[in-house]
C-alpha cells in the first residue's frame, strides 16, 4: 500500500484527462504543514509553464476532471495553483483495519519482481574484521532485507579478498606454524598472525624469497599449497562469520564470492577487451583510456587492466565480477556498498564495463556509497593507541555497555535477562546509530549518543515498542480478541493513521534510493506521533468507553507492528521486556 503512488496515479489520470501532456507529473508529496491537507499535488505550476496556462486555473481544471475518488474527502487549490488534498476518515479507517488483519500490513509485494546482487561487507581474509567493515556489513544487510520483503530476488555477494602476493607472506609462515601446532591454533588472532608474518617478510632472512616461491606455487595450481590456502580461507571465514552471528546480519557462508574465483577469468577478460580495442598495451602494461571520464585539460582517465609484470588489479577483478552477476546470475540491479573513497574506482569500472557490453542498458550498477565513522575528534576512528578497532570488540563493549545501563534501570531482572536485554539493545544501538545517518556523510561515533534512551536512537524505539505492549498485558487482552470498528475522532487519532499508512511508501522510497536513514526517520516520526495520541487519548484510563478502547487499541497494535517491522527490517530487534 502506497498511499503517495495512489494519489499519484489519481492526479495523472485528471491531468490528462484536463488535456495536460502525459509527460507532466502530478508532483504528490505529504503536506508540510498542518492545515494544509494530507497531502499536496503540486505539479499544476510547471505543467501550467510548459503549456502556457494560468496555473491556478490549471489547477481547477485537474480538480475538475478527479471524478469520485474514495480515499479522498476533499480538495482546495491554494497559492498559485497547489491543490491541498484531504483523506477521507473513513477510508483511512478502512485501511487500517485491512492493515491489521494482513501479516505484512498490507504492504504488498511488487508485481515485478527484479534480480537484485548486493556487493557487501567484502573482508580482507588475511586479517580480523575491524570497524571500517561495519557500515559496508549493516547497510548492505538492511537493504538486502528490505528488497527481499518486496518480494525481489537478493543474491549477496561477499567479495572477500582471499588472493594476492600477501598470501604467500601468510601461507609460508602458516607452514612454518603447523609444524609445532595445528592450523586452528595457530590462526586464532589473525592481527597478530598477520603481523607476525609481516615482520619475518621485513626481518627475516631468506623469508621473502620464500614467501614469492609460495604465490608462485599458488598461482600454479600446486596441490599442497591450495590445500594449506583453503584450510586458512576457511578458518579465516569462521572469525568472519561470528562477527556476522553477533551483529544479526544475514550474510552466510554460501554468499562468500571470493576474487579467486574470478581467477579463470582474469586473462580472458583482458584478451577481450584488447581484441575490442577498449584496452592497450603502454609501456608494458595493459590499459584503458576512457574519454569519457576526462580531466580538465581533457586528458582521459586511465584505468590499469594488468600490469607490466603480468600482475592483476582490484580493477580487473571487479570487472569480472561484473560480467558474471550480469550474464550469469541474470541481475537487474547490481547495487556496490562500498566505503566512498572508492568512487572514483568504481566509475572507472562501471564505464570499461559499459563500453565493453559486458552489462545491457537496462541492468544498473550502482555504487550505494557511504562515508566514514569518526572519533571525537574528528579523525577516522581509531583506539586510544591510534590502532584500527576490532569489531569484535567493539560490538562486545557495546554490549556490556548497554547491560549494565539495563541493570541499572531495572535491577529486579535476573541477570540473564539483564544480559540478554543488554545484548539486543547493545547491538541494536550500534546497528542503528549508523543506519539513521545519511549514508553518505561522515558521522561521529558516540556512546552515550547511541545509547540513549531519548531521541531517534535503537534504545527508543524499542523502548517504544516495549511501551505499547505493555499496555496489552496491563488490559489482559491480545490483539487478535479485539473487536469493533477504528474510529479516527479526534487530530490526534488522524494524525497517528496518516503516519501509519506511509509506511509502504517509505520502504518503496528505500528500495528506490537505497538510503536507509529515511526508514529510521520515519519510525522515529511514528513513535513521537504514538506519544502525542497517548497522551492525548487515553486508553485503559477510566471513563474511556469500550468502542473507544477496542479502537484505540488497535491502533497501538499497529503501532507495534509497524516499529516491529520496520526495525527489523533494519536487522533490529524489538523485546517484549525492557
Amino acid at each position: 500500500m502506497n498511499i503517495r503512488q495512489q494519489l499519484n496515479d489519481i492526479f495523472q489520470t485528471a491531468m490528462i484527462d484536463a488535456g495536460i501532456p502525459a509527460e507532466c507529473s502530478p508532483a504528490v508529496a505529504p503536506a508540510k504543514k498542518a492545515g494544509f491537507g494530507d497531502y499536496q499535488a503540486n505539479g499544476a505550476m510547471a505543467a501550467a509553464k510548459k503549456v502556457g496556462s494560468n496555473p491556478r486555473e490549471l489547477a481547477a481544471k485537474i480538480v475538475d476532471n478527479l471524478g469520485d475518488q474514495p480515499m479522498i474527502e476533499k480538495v482546495e487549490i491554494a497559492g498559485p495553483g497547489f491543490i491541498n488534498i484531504h483523506l477521507s476518515q473513513a477510508w483511512l479507517a478502512e485501511t487500517l483495519a485491512s492493515a491489521r488483519a494482513d501479516e505484512r500490513l498490507n504492504i504488498a509485494a511488487v508485481t515485478e519482481p527484479q534480480t537484485a546482487v548486493l556487493d557487501y561487507s567484502h573482508p580482507n581474509l588475511a586479517k580480523e574484521m575491524h570497524v571500517g567493515h561495519l557500515r559496508t556489513t549493516i547497510i548492505g544487510d538492511a537493504l538486502a532485507r528490505l528488497l527481499e520483503f518486496q518480494g525481489h530476488k537478493v543474491i549477496r555477494q561477499n567479495h572477500m579478498g582471499d588472493w594476492g602476493t600477501q598470501f604467500g607472506m601468510l601461507l609460508a609462515h602458516l607452514a612454518d606454524q603447523m609444524e609445532n601446532q595445528d592450523a586452528e591454533v595457530a590462526l586464532k588472532d589473525l592481527e597478530v598472525f598477520y603481523r607476525e608474518a609481516k615482520v619475518r617478510f621485513d626481518e627475516e632472512e631468506g623469508f621473502a624469497d620464500r614467501a614469492r616461491e609460495y604465490v608462485v606455487k599458488l598461482q600454479g595450481g600446486d596441490a599442497d599449497c591450495l590445500k594449506l590456502w583453503q584450510r586458512f580461507i576457511d578458518i579465516s571465514i569462521s572469525h568472519a562469520e561470528e562477527i556476522y552471528a553477533k551483529l544479526g546480519v544475514t550474510l552466510q557462508r554460501g554468499d562468500v564470492y571470493a576474487e579467486s574465483q574470478y581467477n579463470d577469468d582474469l586473462p580472458v577478460l583482458v584478451k577481450d577487451l584488447m581484441d575490442r580495442g577498449i584496452a592497450v598495451e603502454d609501456q608494458g602494461a595493459i590499459v584503458a583510456f576512457l574519454p569519457e571520464m576526462a580531466d580538465k585539460e581533457g586528458n582521459p582517465s586511465v584505468v590499469i587492466i594488468q600490469k607490466k609484470g603480468g600482475g592483476y588489479l582490484y580493477a580487473t577483478t571487479d570487472l569480472a565480477a561484473i560480467r558474471y552477476r550480469a550474464n550469469v546470475l541474470k541481475a537487474d540491479r547490481i547495487l556496490y556498498v562500498v566505503d566512498a573513497r572508492q568512487s572514483l574506482h568504481l566509475q572507472q569500472a562501471f564505464t570499461v564495463a559499459r563500453k565493453a557490453g559486458y552489462i545491457a542498458d537496462e541492468q544498473t550498477l550502482e555504487h550505494c556509497a557511504f562515508g566514514t565513522m569518526m572519533g571525537d575528534d574528528g579523525k577516522p576512528f581509531k583506539t586510544r593507541t591510534g590502532g584500527t578497532v576490532k569489531l569484535a570488540e567493539l560490538l562486545d563493549e557495546a554490549v556490556e555497555r548497554a547491560t549494565a545501563l539495563v541493570a541499572a534501570k531495572n535491577p529486579d531482572l535476573s541477570a540473564e535477562q539483564q544480559a540478554e536485554i543488554g545484548r539486543v539493545v547493545g547491538i541494536g544501538a550500534v546497528k542503528y546509530a549508523d543506519l539513521s545517518k545519511t549514508r553518505t556523510n561522515d558521522y561521529v561515533f558516540n556512546w552515550e549518543s547511541m545509547l540513549a534512551f531519548e531521541g531517534n536512537t535503537a534504545p527508543y524505539l524499542q523502548y517504544a515498542y516495549t511501551r505499547v505492549r505493555s499496555i496489552f498485558r496491563r488490559a489482559g487482552v491480545e490483539p487478535s480478541a479485539l473487536t469493533g470498528e477504528i474510529k479516527l475522532a479526534t487530530d490526534a487519532e488522524r494524525a497517528l493513521a496518516i503516519k501509519l499508512t506511509q509506511f509502504g511508501e517509505v520502504l518503496d522510497q528505500v528500495a528506490k534510493d537505497t538510503f536507509p536513514h529515511v526508514l529510521c526517520t520515519y519510525l522515529y516520526e511514528l513513535a513521537s506521533t504514538y506519544m502525542g495520541f497517548y497522551e492525548a487519548c487515553p486508553v485503559l484510563k477510566e471513563g474511556v468507553s469500550e468502542e473507544d478502547k477496542q479502537s484505540r487499541l488497535q491502533l497501538c497494535d499497529l503501532v507495534a507492528r509497524t516499529l516491529a517491522t520496520g526495525l527489523g527490517l533494519l536487522g533490529i530487534n524489538v523485546l517484549e521486556q525492557m
